[in-house]
């Protein structure tokens, strides 16, 4: 199965929304020029979290239900167009680009995002209460460039 990059997002400052720009490095500690105090300070740089993506899909469907979500709104540094959203696991490693990153864990919502959500139920994306709906949470097994338009792609185990 594979999807492909619609937007790559970034927050110098930090925080939300995260702005779309054309390309970025992806780094063990993150993507370059974006900001995560939560990742570099509060966890002690956490590398499990270096990299959040979301789904277009999802997003659009939101947008439906009468959200206000936008790309980047909800934190994502990459959304990602034409993948099954349902079937990413934990452990999974994907090929993002000339990067290689492995999904640690559903990111659990933050009310920081409240604000895409009708009535602040930023929950709406909680992978406890909403299977399939969460953005993810991966580490960097491969540094390299992300651009809008490049491949996405589920690897085997072993593969690189």
């Amino acid at each position: 199965m594979n999807g492909v990059v619609h937007s790559v997002n970034v927050s110098e400052g930090g925080g939300v929304p995260k702005l779309p720009i054309r390309a970025a490095n992806i780094r063990y500690e993150g993507m370059e020029g974006d900001h995560n105090r939560f990742r570099a300070e509060r966890r002690g740089g956490d590398l499990r979290r270096a990299i959040n993506i979301f789904s277009l899909e999802r997003i659009e469907q939101l947008q439906d239900e009468g959200h206000s979500i936008e790309v980047g709104s909800t934190g994502e540094n990459i959304t990602i167009e034409g993948m099954d959203w349902d079937t990413l696991e934990v452990g999974m490693i994907l090929r993002v680009g000339e990067s290689t990153i492995q999904l640690s864990e559903p990111c659990a919502p933050c009310y920081k995002i409240g604000g895409s959500f009708v009535d602040g139920r930023f929950a709406r994306v909680d992978h406890e209460q909403e299977f399939g709906w969460s953005r993810w949470l991966a580490s960097v097994v491969e540094e390299g460039m992300v651009s809008t338009g490049d491949m996405v792609s589920i690897l085997a185990p072993g593969e690189n």
